[in-house]
């Protein structure tokens, strides 16, 4: 069925969805500025995201079922780590992961018109990957700034993986959580590679799938306790992937 309907959804993506998701996506980015202004930036960020999200999951269509959302616990801030397979997750996550997240962005978006503006008044972080240090800085003026109920989201891989499998984790959200005494909450995303494989523009509908699991509380810090922080997360994210073998591979990046 799909590749019969292909071809004839391409005129829908390219003439109606990338079109009309570009609008919207600026009309939003604008209304978290001036909502931030009338309300507050909590309030547009949490709202607004929210709505954007599951409205362009609408129109792709894209449902999105979520398992273990008793794990989220709003009365606490926590890093978020994801496994990372499509730009849809953003969509998943925002829409129905029920906290206020704030994304780790690469400077460079920080430029796209009303995206960046929106995603800055939003609390994003914008970081610049080349400079470790202003990353480092940017992520600890942000950590000073939080409140409860405040999910800090990495996508540990540090970019998408083409297979589905987990790629090595990369050790910066797990310093955090470590440093700053905040767990980890783990959460698996299936199913958005098939709605937008990584690296292409062949959108077609497709069911997604958040599995939230137990938070990890956080340990002392030291080497030892890192490591095993990043295991036990890889481990649970792993767990719901139908590639059972990924769950004990432990390589990581720094």
């Amino acid at each position: 069925m799909r590749k019969i309907l292909f071809w004839p959804y391409q005129l829908y993506a390219w003439l109606f969805f990338f079109p009309v998701a570009s609008i919207i996506t600026i009309i939003a980015g604008w209304l978290v500025v001036i909502l931030s202004w009338l309300v507050s930036p909590r309030w547009a960020s949490r709202h607004i995201a929210r709505r954007w999200a599951k409205l362009l999951a609408l129109l792709t269509p894209m449902p999105v079922t979520i398992e273990g959302a008793q794990h989220v616990d709003d009365s606490r801030s926590c890093v978020v780590v994801a496994n990372h397979v499509s730009q849809f997750d953003i969509l998943a996550l925002y829409g129905w992961l029920d906290l206020d997240l704030k994304w780790v962005i690469k400077k460079e978006l920080e430029k796209l018109p009303g995206i960046g503006i929106g995603c800055r008044k939003a609390g994003h972080i914008f970081i610049d990957r080349r400079n470790p240090e202003q990353a480092r800085s940017a992520v600890n003026d942000a950590l000073g700034r939080i409140k409860d109920g405040i999910g800090i989201l990495f996508f540990a891989e540090g970019t998408r993986s083409l297979d589905g499998r987990l790629l090595p984790f990369k050790k910066g959200a797990f310093r955090i959580a470590v440093n700053q005494g905040l767990p980890v909450l783990p959460v698996t995303v299936l199913g958005t590679e098939k709605v937008l494989p990584a690296k292409t523009m062949k959108l077609f509908p497709g069911r997604a799938k958040i599995v939230v699991h137990p938070m990890i509380e956080p340990v002392p810090d030291d080497a030892r306790s890192l490591n095993d922080l990043m295991k036990r997360t890889r481990d649970s994210i792993a767990s719901a992937l139908p590639h059972a073998e990924t769950a004990g591979n432990a390589t990581t990046k720094t």
